[in-house]
């Protein structure tokens, strides 16, 4: 069941085109918050926005490459100029992880993950700030991290150092932002059921069977929308005494 717990607030959700990003972007707006879908791929992020408001809820799309300084400033100036203000932002947009190990990874795909997965989200970060600073009425802010920022694996040295660093920023952001009420915080999802993830079984020949004990004490893979549960109660004023935390979404598996 979902309450009304984001009546009269404008959330911007990047990546929201597929996987978590398209579920907590439905989810917020059955919560009655009005959404910017942010998203690289037009097609499928107009498709979120059109579903948004099929259902009675309102959405708008701009496309977003969160690398870029423009662009970023620009889709925060997109949700401002449409809905008049800026109160929650989810900064989910990432690339893929590599899968090269340490002595040899691939030095251009590192430096298109670094651009999106963490300088893209400290991009995000920082005019989202700007905006919310401005507007004096504090502000809630979740940043998607992952468990390779808390656990490394092998074969994705950027994608863990990403993970890492979007933790960093996100404890810096909520000490510096902390006294103007707004909070951000981070969620850390586990295997969660997507494409990618769907994709790494087929290339490396698993199945959820056998493969998902490995990565979770429940023994299964988690939905989308159960990471954007997570990140509805961040952005709502049930978490208004948390921030600089990190919700780990992911059935224990960091914790042993």
């Amino acid at each position: 069941m979902t309450f009304p717990v984001l009546e009269g607030k404008v959330a911007i959700v990047t990546g929201a085109a597929m996987g978590m990003g398209r579920e907590t972007a439905i989810l917020f707006a059955e919560a009655k918050a009005k959404v910017v879908i942010a998203d690289f791929n037009e097609e499928k992020g107009q498709a979120v926005a059109e579903e948004i408001k099929a259902a009675g809820g309102e959405a708008s799309f701009v496309k977003v490459d969160i690398s870029n300084s423009e662009a970023v400033q620009a889709m925060v100036k997109f949700a401002v100029d449409t809905y008049g203000k800026l109160d929650v932002a989810v900064n989910n947009a990432a690339l893929t992880p590599d899968d090269k190990p340490a002595h040899d990874f691939d030095e251009d795909y590192w430096n298109r993950l670094i651009g999106v997965d963490l300088t893209g989200t400290a991009l995000c970060l920082k005019y989202e700030l700007k905006q919310m600073r401005e507007q004096g009425q504090g502000g809630s802010i979740i940043n998607i991290s992952s468990v390779s920022g808390f656990r490394p694996q092998p074969d994705n040295i950027a994608y863990v150092a990403a993970k890492h660093g979007v933790v960093g920023i996100t404890k810096v952001a909520a000490l510096e932002n902390g006294p103007l009420n707004i909070r951000v915080n981070s969620v850390a999802p586990g295997a969660i059921d997507t494409p990618m993830l769907r994709g790494a079984l087929e290339q490396f020949g698993l199945n959820e069977e056998e493969y998902a004990p490995q990565l979770s004490l429940l023994n299964r893979f988690g939905q989308p929308r159960e990471i954007a549960q997570a990140s509805l109660w961040l952005a709502s004023d049930a978490s208004s005494y948390v921030t600089g935390t990190t919700i780990h979404a992911d059935a224990g598996y960091t914790s042993r």
